[in-house]
């Protein structure tokens, strides 16, 4: 494995996330930004953050298969949130949850959330951006 998940002692342990990676390997992979849209375009889950989550999620997936990659080896999330409020955690869990058990995958990575206002389209309620390491 070329991403080892780490919480280590003297930090807390998020449960919902790692505190840190430790990824070794040749090539590094920067996809851009994955949102909820089907390979035709189309949306996903309007007004949904869980269902938008689960399937920029599964958007990863797909683009690292494309780079002969698995979500194993994502080193780094950034999650940009529209009018993220703590109450919105247990859809962005759920989201997750379900992208993982879709994926056979535990997707528990060291993330970053940041609250953005809004996203390049007016539907899109998260963006998923994904650093990877490969062998």
């Amino acid at each position: 494995m070329t991403v080892q998940l780490i919480d280590p002692p003297g930090l807390p342990v998020p449960g919902v996330y790692r505190q840190m990676a430790v990824a070794t390997g040749s090539r590094t992979v920067y996809l851009a930004g994955q949102v909820a849209r089907t390979a035709e375009g189309e949306p996903v889950g309007a007004g949904d953050l869980a269902a938008q989550t689960e399937q920029a999620f599964l958007n990863v997936a797909t683009a690292l298969d494309a780079a002969g990659g698995t979500v194993d080896d994502v080193a780094k999330l950034v999650l940009y949130v529209v009018d993220w409020s703590p109450d919105k955690l247990a859809a962005l869990g759920e989201g997750v949850a379900r992208a993982s058990a879709r994926l056979g995958r535990d997707l528990t990575r060291p993330v970053t959330l940041i609250p953005v206002a809004a996203l390049a389209e007016p539907d899109l309620l998260i963006e998923v951006d994904a650093t990877a390491v490969l062998d």
